[in-house]
């Protein structure tokens, strides 16, 4: 019973040893095919044929999605040729898979060239920061972190801050909208009480009329019609006006008068008396 044991534990751990042996040739053979493949996807991209290229780092890729050269010569190449989304995103990879300070250093120091060219100066800050986390030595990453913080000086205030701006002014609409509507609401109650007190005067008129005789009532309608129909009398030409005939007359009668007071003035008055005798 022992030696079974004994045997089953022995054909265990071989099984074991032999499958570790296989994967770890599997893994060989796996990374010399995508060492290769990025061999020369490097030799291409230095040649400046971008194309073959970036299918030769997208087929190394592919083949091993956590390698780190591969994404981060992508992202390189990408970078060259200013398509910085592309870029970044390859670093960020390469950042996420690395498993040594260098590699995780080289990939932040990236990030952060890239985030500066794209204006995002907070963004780029922390990210050499992470760099220099990984190689404080690094001059250049300390020199463009220094850069990088005092360009984040200038830049724009958070989004958060932003939101609530926007929120302050969705606030401040709604409020306006409020008293707009009720600014609104009360001339229209005006409006109403308005109509409302013509229609009762506009009643009490109609009452009051109701009130009259009907004669009466015809009479204030038609008299008004016609004084406003009765036409004004026109003085034709080359006749005189009746009240410039009558003038006339009257004119002719005192001037006939005062003829009349002159002769019997000198009736009554008679012959001068002659005082002295003639010679």
């Amino acid at each position: 019973m022992k030696n079974i044991i004994i045997y089953i534990l022995i054909f265990t751990v071989s099984f074991t040893f032999a499958q570790q042996e296989e994967t770890e040739k599997a893994l060989k053979i796996l990374n010399q095919e995508t060492n290769d493949l990025i061999s020369d996807a490097n030799d291409l991209a230095s040649s400046d044929a971008f194309v073959s290229a970036e299918m030769e780092y997208r087929r190394a890729i592919s083949k091993k999605p956590t390698s780190v050269a591969g994404t981060y010569n992508l992202g390189h190449s990408y970078y060259k040729k200013g398509n910085f989304e592309e870029a970044l995103y390859r670093n960020q990879q390469a950042a996420k898979h690395a498993t040594d300070k260098l590699e995780k250093h080289k990939a932040f120091h990236n990030i952060g060239n890239i985030l500066m060219e794209e204006k995002k100066c907070s963004e780029a800050a922390e990210a050499f920061k992470n760099a220099l986390r990984n190689n404080p030595l690094d001059e250049e990453t300390r020199y463009n972190y220094a850069l990088a913080k005092e360009c984040a000086k200038n830049e724009e205030p958070p989004q958060e801050e932003d939101d609530n701006k926007d929120k302050d002014k969705d606030k401040k609409e709604n409020e306006d909208q409020k008293d707009k509507d009720k600014k609104e609401e009360e001339g229209k109650d005006k409006e109403d009480n308005k109509d409302k007190g013509e229609d009762d005067k506009k009643e009490g008129d109609e009452n009051e009329d109701e009130g009259k005789p009907d004669e009466e009532q015809e009479k204030d309608g038609k008299g008004d019609d016609q004084k406003k129909e009765q036409p004004k009398p026109q003085q034709q030409p080359g006749k005189l006006s009746p009240q410039q005939i009558k003038n006339l007359l009257e004119a002719m009668e005192n001037q006939e008068q005062k003829v009349q007071d002159k002769v019997n003035a000198k009736k009554a008055k008679g012959a001068k008396v002659q005082t002295e005798k003639d010679w």
